[in-house]
Formats: C-alpha cells, sequence, structure tokens
C-alpha cells in the first residue's frame, strides 16, 4: 500500500466505507462538543475522543459479529471476527486527521482552540467529501449530489454549531 493510498483511505475512507466514515466523523465531532470547555485542553480532547471512537467501533464489531454468529447459527471463527472488524475499519479512521490536529495543538505547533476548530473542520470537510462520494458511486446528477452533500454538511454544521453553544 501506497503513501498516497493510506493518506487517502484515512481522509476519505475505504470505497465501501462510506458509512463507516460518516459515522465514525459524526462520533468524533460530536465527542468534541461534548468534551468542550470554554479553555480546551487538545490533549485530554485527543484522549477523549481515540478513547470513544475505539471503544465504539469495538462495541460495532462486536454486536455485528453476535448478528452474523446468528444469521449463520453458530460462533465465528477468529477469521470472520477479524473480518467484520476490517470491514468497519472506517469507524476509528475517520479519527486520525481529527486526533492529528488536537495533537498539532497539544505540542504547540497550533493553538489550542485552533487545534480543536480544525479539527471540527476536518470533520465537516469529511462529511462533504462522503455526501460527493455517495453520489458519484449512485450516480446522481446535480441536483441530488447537492442534496447529499447538503444533507452530511447539515448534519456536520448542527454539530459545529452545538459545540458553538456549548463552549460559550
Amino acid at each position: 500500500m501506497t503513501r498516497l493510498h493510506v493518506a487517502r483511505r484515512l481522509l476519505a475512507g475505504s470505497y465501501g466505507g462510506i458509512a463507516g466514515t460518516v459515522y465514525g466523523t459524526i462520533m468524533v465531532m460530536a465527542t468534541l462538543v461534548a468534551g468542550s470547555t470554554a479553555e480546551p485542553d487538545p490533549t485530554r480532547l485527543a484522549a477523549i475522543v481515540a478513547t470513544t471512537v475505539l471503544v465504539l467501533w469495538a462495541a460495532h464489531v462486536y454486536a455485528h459479529g453476535l448478528a452474523e454468529s446468528i444469521d449463520l447459527g453458530r460462533r465465528l471463527d477468529g477469521a470472520e471476527l477479524r473480518s467484520i472488524a476490517s470491514r468497519e475499519l472506517s469507524i476509528p479512521l475517520a479519527a486520525v486527521p481529527p486526533v492529528v490536529a488536537l495533537l498539532l495543538g497539544a505540542v504547540g505547533l497550533l493553538r489550542e482552540t485552533r487545534a480543536v476548530w480544525l479539527a471540527m473542520g476536518l470533520g465537516v470537510v469529511t462529511l462533504a467529501v462522503q455526501g460527493l462520494r455517495y453520489a458519484r458511486v449512485e450516480k446522481l446528477g446535480r441536483t441530488g449530489t447537492l442534496v447529499a452533500v447538503a444533507i452530511n454538511l447539515a448534519l456536520g454544521l448542527a454539530l459545529v454549531a452545538l459545540k458553538a453553544l456549548v463552549a460559550h
């Protein structure tokens, strides 16, 4: 896997991972809102975001594993469980860019508040990109593309507005 491919997967998600990327991004943004204070601590927020996403990803994998086990009428083997975890990897990967932004604030390369807002902005951009990807996969026209992007942006911007209200 080339560096470009890895970077693209981190920023845009996998081809089949649109749902996981959207879900993971919304989870990250909601966690940023919940952890917001008037004086942000990017180190604490990065830890909260990473921990929350990993715990909820594990719960997601577990729930899918239970469902598949019931559907198959037997216990899943390790390879099947790893396959589910891999398939759902877009959820924690969605957290990587915002966590990196927070860590840039933690080490002083960005002002703390700027790092938090950059993390939120990356979430909004990710949601817009996923709306575009969905429209392309579904071969939507201009209007359908605008609707798909608008719905994703509305989710992201609602979280941004909530963050602004909570932090102030």
